[in-house]
């Protein structure tokens, strides 16, 4: 996610390292770079123009004291520019009303509404402990209904049922009167969006506010066509009160524009961000976060808010006494690791909120979901007694576990080495020998070598 830009504006402030000061000439050359970076990055002309005469008229002259160079100095500027453009502070939902609370879902066809509208509602249930209910009104692609509704199954979630010989108004008013009887606290209506904005869909959209006066009118926009997406939005904005932007696919696009141009350009807030296709990939949108992302400082606070949610903590609390005491960690222990790190959307996800230096550092470690699922397989293919005692393990052993697990004895051997490392680690930590801890700690994560 915003790699071509992260790595751009590494650049820009490598430039300026070992000058004295930020002066018009250094800056110039600087905001050039930057202009060119967000450019390339997908963001609206008109935001790039206003981004960076706000980062030049609040660096000029700005004096670089301690220990900052000229490039900590304007990394500390850009930074509170990109989280001003972006909209300051996180923006919550509103459940100010009696309930149930409607969020009526908006956007084209292709953008993730249907999708999102499921993972907005796992993350309701799960975080904000809200009884929710899922509806479909678009009855114009039969499939986006039954999708709806094997997505409410597959997270346990009520569905309120419809068909494509209704009329979506129905529908809607429908579902909200059975969400009042059965006391849920939110509706989530997922509308019909088409190829391309037109009338007849704009009029839709309009009579199911007009009937639902939702609470919350969310624009879901596909984060991949750039400034296409800003465009979009605006369309929708000017048709309908929106008050806020989700914006899906932001894994999936390098250079990350929209982020940075949607909410100077609406002026809505973006509130949510798909962030995997997995169903627990949407997060909280945090400008702050996202501006120390971009600038390839990483997003730790996500990282521990995250691991606050996924992680089992008993399990975890089990696992830090064998790690005091420096003796017990075993297989079983070692794959706990890799399920609590997929429970936290993979290597990938945790990567993507590493600070950069560490992220690349991971990267040239070559670790990989893939060789984490392989991990997990060959565990899996041992007895109980070779999970607890690994140094029984031998050749006729390994050959078994390779057969069962469907991989080479290389792979086993690989494992072993790696758990072996962990091992020595944990052994470290557990003696409070905190150097060597860090030095051998290219062995902590599964799959690094």
């Amino acid at each position: 996610m915003l790699d071509n830009l992260t790595q751009r504006l590494a650049g820009v402030i490598k430039n300026l390292r070992g000058q004295a000061r930020l002066t018009e000439s250094n800056i110039q050359d600087a905001l050039r770079e930057v202009r060119l970076a967000l450019l390339e990055a997908d963001v609206a002309l008109p935001v790039v123009k206003e981004f960076t005469a706000q980062v030049k008229q609040a660096a000029l002259g700005q004096e670089v004291i301690g220990s900052l160079n000229p490039g900590q100095a304007l990394v500390g500027v850009v930074h509170r520019e990109l989280t001003r453009l972006m909209g300051e502070a996180g923006a919550g939902l509103n459940f100010a009303t009696v309930p149930p609370a409607v969020i009526l879902m908006a956007g084209l066809q292709g953008a993730g509404k249907t999708t999102t509208s499921g993972k907005l509602a796992k993350l309701l249930r799960e975080q904000m402990k809200k009884k929710v209910l899922l509806v479909s009104c678009d009855v114009y692609r039969p499939a986006a209904i039954e999708q709806l509704r094997t997505l409410a199954h597959q997270l346990e979630i009520d569905f309120f049922a419809s068909d494509t010989s209704q009329k979506p108004r129905d529908i809607a008013l429908a579902a909200h009167d059975y969400a009042k009887k059965h006391h849920h606290d939110v509706l989530i209506v997922d509308t019909a969006g088409r190829l391309a904005i037109d009338a007849a869909m704009m009029e839709e959209i309009r009579q199911l506010h007009a009937a639902l006066k939702p609470i919350e009118t969310l624009f879901v926009v596909d984060a991949m066509t750039g400034q296409d997406a800003v465009n979009t939005a605006k369309a929708f904005g000017d048709a309908l009160p929106l008050t806020g932007v989700i914006l899906t696919k932001l894994d999936g696009d390098a250079r990350g524009g929209a982020a940075l141009s949607v909410r100077h350009i609406t002026g809505k807030p973006i509130k949510f961000v798909g962030v995997s296709e997995k169903l627990n990939g949407l997060e909280a949108f945090h400008p702050e976060r996202m501006a120390s992302r971009v600038l390839g400082m990483g997003d730790v606070l996500s990282l521990i808010e995250e691991a606050q949610r996924e992680v089992d903590h008993a399990q975890a609390e089990k696992l830090a006494k064998k790690v005091k005491s420096g003796k017990g960690f075993d297989l079983d222990d070692f794959k706990m690791q890799i399920v609590q790190m997929r429970k936290m959307g993979g290597v990938s996800a945790l990567m993507d909120k590493l600070p950069a230096q560490l992220s690349q550092a991971a990267a040239g470690s070559k670790v990989d979901d893939k060789q984490i699922s392989r991990i997990e397989g060959i565990i899996n293919s041992m007895t109980p007694l070779e999970r607890a005692q690994p140094e029984l393990i031998k050749a006729s052993r390994k050959r078994r576990i390779a057969a069962g697990a469907g991989v080479q004895v290389m792979h086993v051997n690989q494992l072993l080495n790696q758990f072996e490392q962990t091992q020595k680690v944990m052994k470290m930590f557990g003696k409070g020998g905190m150097a060597k801890m860090m030095r051998g700690m290219k062995g902590i994560l599964p799959g690094m070598r």
